[in-house]
Parts: structure tokens; C-alpha cells; sequence
């Protein structure tokens, strides 16, 4: 997975467009979510498409997550979320302020309201599911 850094080098030279289609490349990019892990429980809320997350963890303790999405520009974005926390460990992904990692992707302003909505869910239920892990 592309580092959030990386990604965003190549966004800031990208127009209109040309940045949907990165976030739908990446979202193509994610690693392929099994369906039987695609239920209620992984299901993040409040999202326009539906949006699932699956949080394991390497064996060194760092968490790593599966997501799919039924839309490609909603798996792109969620494939933008996790570059900022993939296998990191619980305590960083639990501290770090993912929505302003993400700020300079101006995703508010590039993106329909609908399509934003769901981004901070989808921040909390990640950030929740560090916390569990680090209060174990």
C-alpha cells in the first residue's frame, strides 16, 4: 500500500478529474476483503455506500485492516484513510488525528457532501477498534 505522502505528491499535481480517478485506482489497490467477513459488525455506519472494515493484527502486534466498498470512489476513499494507519501499532493509530492527516486531500471540497458523510465514521470505528486494542 502507498504511503499517504506518496499519495498525496501525485494528487497535488492532479485537477478535477484526474483525482477521482487516483482514488478509484486506489481503491483497486486494496487488498481483496474475503465476503464472508463483509457483515453487519464490519459494516461502518452512516456511510452513502456501504463501506466495510476488518481490523487484524500482524504478529508483531500492529493492526492491519481489510475494507471493501460497493462504490469505487467510496473504496478509494477508504483505501485513502487506511495509507494514513495500515500496520501501524494500536497506540499510534488510536493517538493520531486522522482527519487532519487527510486535510490536505481537501476531500470536502473535491467530493460530493454524500460522499464525505461517512469519512469520519469511518476514522471512529478504526480509531475505536485501536483503542480496544490498546486498553486490551
Amino acid at each position: 500500500m502507498r504511503s499517504l505522502s506518496d499519495i498525496l505528491e501525485e494528487y497535488e499535481f492532479l485537477e478535477g478529474d484526474e483525482r477521482y480517478r487516483l482514488l478509484i485506482e486506489l481503491g483497486r489497490e486494496l487488498e481483496p476483503m474475503p465476503d464472508p467477513l463483509k457483515t453487519d459488525a464490519t459494516l461502518v455506519r452512516g456511510c452513502s455506500a456501504s463501506v466495510w472494515v476488518y481490523p487484524t493484527r500482524l504478529d508483531d502486534g500492529r493492526l492491519h485492516f481489510l475494507a471493501d466498498s460497493n462504490a469505487a470512489i467510496t473504496k478509494g476513499i477508504i483505501a485513502l484513510v487506511l495509507s494514513a494507519v495500515q500496520d501501524q501499532p494500536p497506540a499510534a493509530v488510536a493517538a493520531m488525528d486522522v482527519a487532519q492527516a487527510l486535510e490536505p486531500f481537501d476531500l470536502r471540497n473535491q467530493l460530493s457532501s454524500n460522499r464525505t458523510q461517512g469519512v469520519p465514521n469511518m476514522i471512529a470505528l478504526i480509531q475505536d477498534t485501536a483503542k480496544r486494542y490498546v486498553e486490551g
